[in-house]
């Protein structure tokens, strides 16, 4: 609808709930509009309540021949038509009613309003839809990730086979990592999952919704993700800086024998998980992994271990060691 804005009532910037009145315009020109169709409607009643007795009188006297079935015939028409008017004038009414209530802008959701993009006295709406404030919704808040179909395939056939369990449906965690490497402190739910593969990036589309009572996300900021899917009950997971390549580029890792000596054990391995690789084939529970000092000692030779201590450890990495 066209009309010309004669107030703002939000401030800049502030946070606005539903139902907010954020602009109003000149409603002079439909308040008009809906008089004269209240105007219409009066009239089209009177018109069908005498139709309606014309059409009554017509039929009782129809019986005793007093008029021609035509004239019943065109009475009854006469009176459907004004019913039908009525109708028309409600539905105009209506619609002026609406155009009327359409001169204050309320605010369509709550959240946190921008800069004003239209002023008082300018004409909104000729012609086409104006933009008049832009209202983010910030709590919840959403995030938006991608993940490739390659892995969400693996993830699915590890499902069928057995090799991983789901984790339920109470149970899913979704954390965010802020810019500054810091774990944001609420979880979230995963909302959906895109059904469409980008065909640039072999990628799909996810999210995830997160409280935000601080108001701390804002549309726009890089976060990372972390999305629990599964859970391999039997994962064995070792610090990256162990894994050790051969000339082929083969996976292999230095482990510490019962008699102290450091072998070389070729191993296959999966997705890195945080700073991890998690260990398919080559190692088994119990089996003590060097993972750092190896300028110290070659393969075969006798090692002193010790536990070898992270700021970040995790119960699913085997118990790993280093040398002196």
């Amino acid at each position: 609808m066209t009309g010309i804005v004669v107030s703002r009532n939000f401030e800049q910037g502030s946070d606005v709930e539903l139902g907010d009145v954020l602009y109003r315009l000149d409603s002079e020109p439909f308040e008009i509009e809906l008089k004269a169709a209240e105007a219409a409607l009066a009239k089209a009643e009177a018109v069908f309540k005498q139709a309606k007795q014309h059409a009554w009188r017509m039929q009782a006297l129809a019986p005793n021949h007093a008029v021609s079935q035509a004239q019943v015939d065109m009475a009854t028409a006469e009176l459907h038509q004004a019913e039908a008017d009525v109708a028309a004038r409600k539905a105009d009414v209506a619609r002026a009613r609406v155009n009327l209530e359409h001169t204050v802008i309320r605010a369509p959701i709550g959240g946190r309003i921008g800069r004003a993009l239209v002023t008082e006295g300018a004409l909104v709406g000729q012609g086409d839809f104006t933009h008049v404030a832009t209202i983010q919704q910030l709590d919840p808040i959403y995030a938006d990730f991608t993940q490739s179909v390659a892995e969400l395939n693996q993830l699915r056939r590890d499902f069928e086979n057995g090799e991983l369990d789901h984790v339920s449906p109470g149970a899913a965690k979704v954390r965010l990592i802020l810019d500054n490497g810091e774990v944001y402190p609420y979880h979230g739910k995963l909302l959906f999952s895109d059904t469409t593969v980008d065909p640039s990036t072999g990628q799909v589309t996810l999210r995830g919704e997160f409280p935000n009572p601080k108001h701390e996300l804002l549309p726009g900021m890089y976060v990372r993700v972390q999305i629990e899917q599964g859970i391999d009950p039997d994962a064995l997971a070792v610090p990256q800086q162990a894994v050790r390549r051969d000339d082929a580029g083969a996976s292999e890792l230095f482990v510490v024998r019962d008699d102290n000596r450091a072998v070389l054990r070729p191993v296959r391995l999966g997705r890195v998980v945080h700073d991890r690789w998690l260990v398919l084939e080559g190692l088994k529970p119990g089996d003590r992994v060097i993972v750092d000092g190896f300028q110290k000692f070659v393969a075969g030779d006798r090692v002193e271990p010790r536990p070898w201590t992270a700021s970040q450890r995790t119960a699913s990495s085997e118990e790993s060691v280093t040398t002196r």
